[in-house]
């Protein structure tokens, strides 16, 4: 039975409590053969050999203020195996006592590495990552959607919470401290947030809980700046955690976090950008258009992507032709983002690039602007009111206006609202005043193809006029 026990005290039976749930923790044991006994834990100092206690008691211990320093490294690893202990949080009344006991001495360790007035040692240092392992490394929860069988972003009222987050917050901010402190040895703290740490961290993202993934987000970008050598791993492993969402599940609750983390590292990356880097953007940041939720991180996903663009401009051609590939044909809203993106994308894009990709670009935008969803439509005609895009526009009008005119045309006379009608207007006499003789050439052209049209359809009503004539004769 698992008991509380008050130094200085006797253990009675009024002192237990009900046991918290029986879970395993990793790499640490106790050696039942040489279990001290109750009655001689209590009476006697915190010491080296009572510092292996069996780690399934939850003792209140003097704080370490309190002790010697001599004493203070044994009684800071006890207290950390007290903080091994997990319970239930399902029920707030089982082991009520023992919880409360395991959030203070969380609350007196964090403030102990924050303070850096005990200089810890490669044990101590062992033990408080495998404190922190045995609470935050678990089996998420089911998904929402995996019980209601509903898909998509939830509600806010609907957020699922973790009841044991309390207890996890500590645990996530003693983590935070270690890392920031500035006495953590990078070349012994490696040895314990190694890969296999960082990967399971990476699992975590996926929790459902907004709140764990901040504090993931938070300590993660940490290691990354503090460990130089786990830079390539952890970009890899981002990668896998992006290949997996765009090609298995596309269900992640993380990828927003993930992707803030990496607006960062991209804004470090130096010039001239390595091919690793680039092969990042053009398998995995432009591939996470695909997705159906994509508008649950496209903030994130369309800033990383500007990145690259202002980092490398000659990248731009790449970032818009990978935009087209993914250009949404049903999803209006989603379109309308990629509109929002592409406009940032065209305001770092220099005229050699524009060149490159201007003929499929403008048929896209041909095509946005005949949408019957009016959002679309205006959006698409906005682009027009960006200076530094109507200049790209200007300089290659001979190319862009013949592409261009036919959607404009077909707006003015056919779309239903007065607000696209409007802008539509705006746009052809913009084309107008930049170059009216070609505008005049387009618009004959555009009229011949017309009568051309008309003629082709006569034709078409003449020969199933005869068509139904000789059928009659036949009869």
């Amino acid at each position: 039975m698992f008991k509380i026990i008050k130094r200085g005290k006797k253990s009675s039976k009024g002192d237990a409590v009900e046991p918290p749930i029986p879970t395993s923790l990793p790499n640490v044991t106790a050696d039942h053969a040489s279990r001290i006994a109750t009655s001689a834990v209590t009476s006697q100092p915190v010491t080296l050999a009572n510092a292996t206690a069996d780690p399934s008691v939850v003792e209140v211990l003097p704080l370490l203020k309190e002790v010697a320093l001599s004493e203070r490294h044994v009684l800071f690893i006890r207290k950390l195996q007290i903080c091994c202990v997990q319970f239930d949080f399902s029920d707030t009344v089982k082991c009520a006592r023992q919880k409360e006991i395991k959030r203070q001495t969380l609350t007196e360790l964090i403030d102990l590495v924050q303070s850096g007035s005990c200089k810890m040692n490669e044990i101590m240092q062992e033990e408080l990552v495998r404190m922190i392992s045995a609470n935050l490394f678990r089996c998420l929860p089911p998904a929402s959607h995996e019980n209601t069988g509903l898909e998509g972003v939830e509600d806010e009222d609907e957020m699922y919470l973790d009841p044991s987050w309390p207890h996890l917050q500590l645990v996530y901010e003693l983590l935070l401290r270690y890392v920031m402190s500035s006495e953590m040895d990078t070349k012994v703290a490696k040895r314990y947030l190694d890969h296999s740490f960082v990967l399971k961290l990476l699992d975590l993202f996926d929790s459902e809980d907004p709140r764990e993934r901040e504090y993931l987000k938070t300590i993660l970008h940490r290691i990354y700046g503090k460990f130089m050598v786990h830079r390539p791993f952890i970009r890899n492993a981002i990668n896998n955690v992006f290949y997996r969402f765009i090609f298995e599940t596309e269900r992640h609750n993380g990828i927003g976090e993930l992707l803030e983390i990496l607006g960062s590292v991209i804004n470090g990356f130096a010039l001239p950008m390595k091919e690793e880097h680039k092969l990042f953007l053009v398998r995995a940041l432009i591939p996470l258009h695909k997705p159906k939720c994509v508008s649950a991180y496209h903030h994130q996903l369309s800033y990383c992507i500007a990145q690259f663009v202002e980092k490398d401009y000659r990248l731009a051609d790449i970032v818009i032709r990978g935009l087209l590939k993914y250009w949404p044909i049903t999803n209006c809203g989603k379109e309308v983002l990629f509109l929002n993106e592409l406009e940032e994308v065209l305001e770092g894009t220099q005229p050699a690039e524009f060149q490159h990709c201007l003929v499929p670009l403008f048929k896209q935008l041909g095509r946005s602007i005949n949408s019957p969803h009016f959002q679309v439509a205006e959006r698409a005609l906005f682009l027009w009111n960006n200076e530094h895009i109507v200049d790209l526009i200007a300089q290659n009008r001979r190319a862009i206006l013949p592409i261009i005119f036919e959607p404009l045309e077909r707006n003015m006379f056919g779309h239903w609202n007065q607000a696209v009608h409007g802008l539509t207007s705006n746009v052809r006499r913009m084309f107008l005043e930049m170059d009216s003789e070609l505008f005049e050439e387009c618009e004959k052209q555009h009229n011949e193809r017309a009568a051309g049209a008309s003629g082709v359809v006569e034709q078409r009503e003449l020969t199933w006029k005869k068509l139904e004539e000789a059928a009659e004769l036949i009869r």
